[in-house]
């Protein structure tokens, strides 16, 4: 007899996975709010938290789809990481010339990096929930 699994993430999972994103982003963003810098330097720095969010979420995606057995075509499995990576790059590139001090390169670093993880978490959380109670459609 073959045995459904059931693919439902729990609770602690869920609040958890929630409770990062919304403390990598609302950190992220206090840390804006509050930054000795320029209004187009915090609009940097905020486009690519949420340019990183959505690569990370993307190639959660296409990873997820091509283990499902989902087509997924190379080009946009390319462009999901490349996007993350690039996400990844331009904060680096940012905070390294940013005349800020290292620990607030360091939280910023931290805050985003929290934040992306804890995207691909939710998204994770989120398809395994609807797969469990038999909502995927294509």
């Amino acid at each position: 007899m073959e045995q459904k699994q059931n693919h439902q993430p729990s609770s602690a999972f869920i609040a958890a996975s929630w409770l990062a994103l919304f403390t990598g982003v609302i950190a992220f963003l206090v840390g804006l709010w509050n930054a000795e810098m320029q209004l187009n330097e915090k609009g940097y720095y905020f486009t690519v938290l949420m340019f990183g969010l959505f690569a990370a979420v993307s190639v959660q995606k296409a990873v997820r789809d091509q283990m499902e057995g989902i087509p997924v075509t190379n080009i946009y499995y390319g462009l999901s990481w490349f996007a993350t990576i690039l996400s990844i790059v331009l904060l680096t590139v940012g905070l390294w010339n940013a005349e800020l001090a290292k620990s607030e390169k360091g939280f910023y670093a931290m805050a985003f990096i929290l934040s992306i993880f804890a995207a691909i978490a939710v998204q994770k959380n989120t398809r395994d929930m609807k797969l469990s109670k038999g909502n995927w459609q294509e």
